[in-house]
Order: C-alpha cells, then sequence, then structure tokens
C-alpha cells in the first residue's frame, strides 16, 4: 500500500491533461474518448451486469495463478465479494467500454476473465467483435460464462486454463488481435513474457491495455521495459493502465495523463 501510494504521488506530479498533449492522436483519443462525457445507453446494460454479481452471494473455490489477492485471505470467496473488491470498477468498465468503442476492434483477447465484469464492457461497445477472453479458475470461468449468456454476450469465448497452455491452443489461429487487455498474472515476468508471445501478432492500429502498472515496484519494471520496446511508438500512463500503441506513423512518446 505504501509503495502505491508513493508512485501514485509521483504520478499526479507528473501527469497532465488533454493541454499537456500534443500529439493530435493523442490528444483526440484524450478528447473524443477519455473525457468523453456522453453517457451511452449501454452503461446501464453495464450496470445491471455488474449489480446481478454484486447480489449473488454464492461461495465459489477461486483458483489463483497469479500473485494472490491484497484483499482476500481465503480462497473460498462469495461472487459477491469479488464483484466489489477484485473485479474493474464501475468507472473502469466504462473507461475500457469507450475505449473499445472508440477503436471498433475486430479480434479483442483479455487475459484474466475473473468474473466477467471488464469482459461485459468490451463486449458491449463491441458487439461485431471476436471476443476470446482466457482464465486460469474454472469457477470463476462458469460464473462468467453463466453471466455472458444471461445479458445476451454470445461473441465471447471463454478459454479455461493456464494462460501458457491457452496461448499454445491459440497459435494455430494466431489472428491479429487489435485490442489486448492485459489483466492476468501481475508480475513482471509473467506480463514480459504474455507480451514477447503475442508480439508477433500486432498490427500497425493495435491497442494493448496492461491492468496494474503501478501494482508494485516488479510491475513498474515490466511497464518500463514495455514502453522502451522499439516496436512501441507510443505510451499512456493512467496509473491504473499502461496503454501502448506500435503506429509506425507515429513519433516514439510516452505520456502520464489523468483521467
Amino acid at each position: 500500500m505504501i509503495f502505491q501510494v508513493k508512485s501514485y504521488l509521483k504520478f499526479l506530479w507528473k501527469s497532465t491533461n488533454e493541454h499537456g498533449v500534443h500529439s493530435p492522436f493523442v490528444f483526440s483519443l484524450v478528447t473524443k474518448c477519455f473525457y468523453c462525457g456522453k453517457h451511452d445507453v449501454e452503461y446501464g446494460i453495464l450496470r445491471e451486469f455488474r449489480k446481478s454479481l454484486v447480489n449473488n452471494h454464492q461461495i465459489i473455490d477461486v483458483t489463483d495463478f497469479g500473485v494472490g489477492s491484497k484483499v482476500f485471505r481465503s480462497d473460498q470467496r462469495t461472487i459477491a465479494a469479488i464483484a466489489k473488491n477484485a473485479g474493474i470498477s464501475a468507472k473502469r468498465a466504462e473507461l475500457l467500454f469507450r475505449i473499445s468503442k472508440y477503436f471498433q476492434p475486430k479480434n479483442i483477447l483479455e487475459i484474466g476473465s475473473s468474473i466477467g465484469l471488464a469482459t461485459s464492457a468490451l463486449a458491449a461497445a463491441s458487439p461485431h467483435a471476436k471476443i476470446t477472453t482466457l482464465e486460469g479458475c474454472p469457477e470463476t470461468a462458469a460464473v462468467a460464462k453463466k453471466q455472458f449468456e444471461k445479458f445476451g454476450f454470445r461473441n465471447i469465448d471463454v478459454l479455461i486454463g493456464e494462460f501458457e497452455d491457452s496461448f499454445a491452443s491459440l497459435q494455430s489461429v494466431r489472428p491479429n488481435w487489435d485490442l489486448v487487455y492485459f489483466d492476468g498474472n501481475h508480475t513482471s515476468e509473467a506480463t514480459l513474457q504474455y507480451f514477447d508471445i503475442l508480439l508477433p501478432t500486432v498490427t500497425n492500429n493495435s491497442v494493448w491495455i496492461f491492468d496494474d502498472i503501478h501494482w508494485s515496484a516488479d510491475m513498474e519494471s515490466a511497464w518500463e521495459m514495455i514502453k522502451e520496446h522499439p516496436k512501441v511508438t507510443v505510451s499512456i500512463d493512467t496509473f491504473q493502465w499502461g496503454i501502448v500503441f506500435f503506429r509506425k506513423e507515429q513519433e516514439k512518446e510516452d505520456f502520464i495523463i489523468r483521467i
């Protein structure tokens, strides 16, 4: 917690808003997407999706292949508690919705489904996209799949198992992922491994979003290495997320934006 507080204070000191952005591409993204005040009708669907999980007090056994939780002390958790404490926040879900709607990706990959809160935002924003979401825990994946069916999200394919095995099964298909949302194993080693595995699939228009880049010193180190990669031309640090682009026509620039 102390580490994250210090990181956030540094972030506030260095960050800016749209007035500190001189790239037309990033300025448009910030003003038309990040700071967009429009209330999309789909936000109501996302609220109902979340509400149904928050009101579900079923206990499940969570299998965690990552670094574990900073909130929970037991692998037995209620679905409601996961929705309240471990899932993407309502505000972040709406931002993820706006990003997906802004870029209109055709192929989306999510690493770490959990109970489907972030996935629902991606699906609501891009109903015609093909979404593949990976989840290591069978019980949380089962909850997510049930929710997707309940809310009519039929464009989502859930792959259950350790991420390395899921990546191997995707190698034969190997689509060009237009949007990748990394919310799985929050370690530098795993994050960089996933980055390297997926790097051959990038196109000029790919958007990659890394969750919890300031989770720990380890994750901050991974984020710095990702930013410095020669294929990454634009990076945006929003504190919670790190967003990278591979646009060859862009000058290499790093932005720190308050949202």
